[in-house]
C-alpha cells in the first residue's frame, strides 16, 4: 500500500536557472535550496530539482510513491518487470528513496520517510 505520490523531483543541469523557472511558477521561494537539492512545497506536493539526477541515470521528472516498506515495493517491482535505477539510499534524515523505470521507460520512484 502506498501514502499517495507527493513527491515529484526533476533532474536539472542549471539548477540557478530551474530555481527560477519553478519559483515563477509556483509563485513561492523554496524551502530547501542547497547546492545538491532544491525543495518547493506546493498545494500539498514536493517539487524537487536534482543538480545530479542526470547523473544518476534519470532521463526526466520522476514522480515518487510514498511507501512503508521500501524495500519490499521495489523487490515487488523488480519481480514484477521493472529495472533498477537506483537501488534504495537514504538522502538525509532517515528519508529512503529508491528509482525504477518500467518495461516501457517510465520512471518510477519509491520514497520512505522514517516511522514517527
Amino acid at each position: 500500500m502506498t501514502a499517495g505520490l507527493n513527491t515529484i523531483i526533476y533532474p536539472v543541469k542549471d539548477l540557478a536557472r530551474a530555481k527560477a523557472l519553478f519559483s515563477a511558477l509556483l509563485e513561492t521561494e523554496p524551502y530547501a535550496d542547497e547546492p545538491y537539492y532544491v525543495g518547493f512545497k506546493d498545494a500539498g506536493q514536493d517539487i524537487g530539482l536534482n543538480p545530479n539526477g542526470h547523473a544518476q541515470g534519470l532521463t526526466g521528472a520522476v514522480p515518487y510513491w510514498h511507501v512503508s516498506d521500501i524495500r519490499g515495493r521495489l523487490a515487488a517491482l523488480v519481480e514484477a518487470g521493472a529495472e533498477v535505477l537506483e537501488d534504495v539510499r537514504d538522502v538525509g534524515n532517515g528519508r529512503l528513496i529508491a528509482s525504477l523505470k518500467d518495461a516501457d521507460g517510465n520512471l518510477i520512484g519509491l520514497l520512505q520517510d522514517p516511522a514517527a
